[in-house]
């Protein structure tokens, strides 16, 4: 049952970020282009607003413990891009709001802000560059992190058929630590993809990910591979479904077992993601089952994750 303090809470932060939604609603108005037919350069505004539910439940396999993690979403984004036929300029501020409910679980939000160019190098390479900064991040090894990242991404598409990107990014990061002195973080991560796509909407793509961060904190430093495949299939020309496999392993640099070894957690994450795009609606519905198993005992859980959010597009 959802609590009435819960949604109090929600319907005050919705009135806080009205005045955003409705300044990206104007901005993202056809009247608000600038280019016109003859100029080679156009800027174009957009502006999105989704709201969403979440409902999570995971057990350690004992089943002693039972956590819940139901919450609703709201998110706001606005951005503007500067492009010609080649050169791509785009600004982004995206806020998510999350209310959470149950008696003792705190409400959150998270700021993003990202500056991004791309440029076609023919028509087979691309390139782009990358910045972005969040605050109040929920990060592998923080609940509350800031975050500073550059990142820069190739594309090589030979055919219509093959993609392949690779990317890579640096990333500095700040946890705060309830009270305490603030610590940081930094490191890389590698991100390589390819994608085949068979017609419109309809692909199979292999994700592959190594990271790490290091820290004077032993809390906060750890390296993270993960590999995902995933299958996109069209039902209609506004629906199509995207079932997935994950695997993540997650090595801890100061977390210690019982036993006195670095901590060492697996995640296989198989999912279904249902994408229904009526015009300038986005109904999008996912659904994973989380196995997790650990050199912790505490750790050993599984359970799942449903979302269900509804956006609008500008």
């Amino acid at each position: 049952m959802i609590e009435h303090d819960a949604l109090s809470r929600g319907f005050k932060r919705v009135r806080r970020t009205l005045g955003c939604m409705l300044a990206a609603a104007f901005i993202a108005s056809p009247s608000a282009a600038l280019a016109g037919e003859d100029d080679e350069w156009t800027l174009d505004p957009d502006a999105r607003v989704e709201v969403g539910f979440v409902s999570a439940e995971s057990t350690t396999r004992d089943e002693q413990l039972v956590v819940d993690g139901d919450a609703f979403t709201l998110r706001a984004q606005v951005g503007i891009d500067l492009e010609d036929k080649d050169t791509r300029f785009r600004l982004e501020a995206d806020r998510i709001e999350v209310f959470r409910l149950g008696e003792g679980r705190s409400d959150s939000a998270r700021d993003r802000f990202t500056a991004t160019f791309e440029q076609e190098l023919d028509d087979d390479w691309e390139i782009q560059l990358r910045g972005r900064i969040y605050d109040d991040y929920v990060t592998a090894e923080s609940s509350d992190t800031d975050e500073k990242q550059v990142s820069g991404r190739v594309t090589y598409e030979p055919t219509r058929e093959n993609r392949f990107r690779l990317r890579g990014t640096w990333r500095e990061r700040e946890y705060a630590n309830a009270g305490n002195p603030e610590t940081t973080g930094e490191g890389p991560r590698v991100d390589a993809q390819y994608r085949h796509r068979f017609d419109r909407y309809h692909y199979l793509t292999f994700d592959l990910r190594a990271e790490s961060i290091s820290s004077d904190d032993p809390q906060r430093g750890y390296d993270r591979q993960s590999a995902k495949v995933s299958y996109t299939q069209p039902i209609t020309p506004d629906l199509r479904v995207r079932p997935a496999l994950e695997y993540i392993n997650t090595e801890f640099d100061g977390r210690l077992t019982p036993g006195g070894n670095m901590r060492r957690d697996q995640l296989v994450v198989p999912e279904v993601e249902m994408l229904w795009w009526p015009g300038q609606w986005r109904v999008e519905a996912e659904a994973k089952y989380i196995f997790s198993s650990s050199n912790q005992p505490t750790r050993e859980r599984e359970g799942y994750r449903f979302t269900l959010t509804v956006g609008y597009v500008f």
